[in-house]
């Protein structure tokens, strides 16, 4: 049974990012990415899903300003996907979301410009979670790397 738990240690945090990561080099395959967000989990809200004792994926809310907050980084371990652990991860920070009376909640994912079936899997569940295309962004990691920009309403 998969449980899903707020993470409050800021080492924790780091620890289950780092771990989930880098078990999936075919969306997370950057090594200063890694770090970046590893770095950055400390201070965000931070949702694990738990089989036992075990993290099996996570989920960090960045909170921007009093109307919107972004899923900022989450990842599932590869052999736990497709088994109701990242829709989970997104109705508790969906809830969490709510709580703090957000209106929006954003996420950026890479471009289908880039043509990664890895990451057509991506936006493929995030548009099942709701989350709609708002914006293409060419240029905000990369050219190789063009970003898609998403969001649903809380309202």
């Amino acid at each position: 049974m998969i449980t899903i738990q707020m993470v409050n240690d800021a080492d924790e945090k780091s620890r289950i990012c780092n771990q989930i990561l880098r078990g999936l080099p075919k969306w997370f395959g950057m090594e200063a990415g890694i770090v970046d967000y590893v770095e950055q989990v400390k201070k965000l809200p931070l949702f694990a899903a738990y089989e036992k004792s075990e993290a099996v994926g996570f989920l960090a809310v960045k909170e921007h300003n009093s109307y919107t907050a972004e899923l900022c980084v989450m990842g599932v371990r590869e052999d736990r996907h497709r088994q109701g652990i990242g829709h989970a991860l997104v109705e508790r920070a969906e809830r969490y979301c709510m709580e703090k009376q957000y209106w929006f909640f954003t996420v950026k994912t890479l471009d289908s410009s880039a043509h990664s079936e890895g990451y057509a899997r991506t936006r493929a569940f995030y548009h099942a979670m709701g989350f709609r295309p708002l914006e293409m962004l060419p240029l905000y990691w990369d050219e190789v790397n063009p970003c898609l920009f998403m969001a649903k309403s809380l309202k």
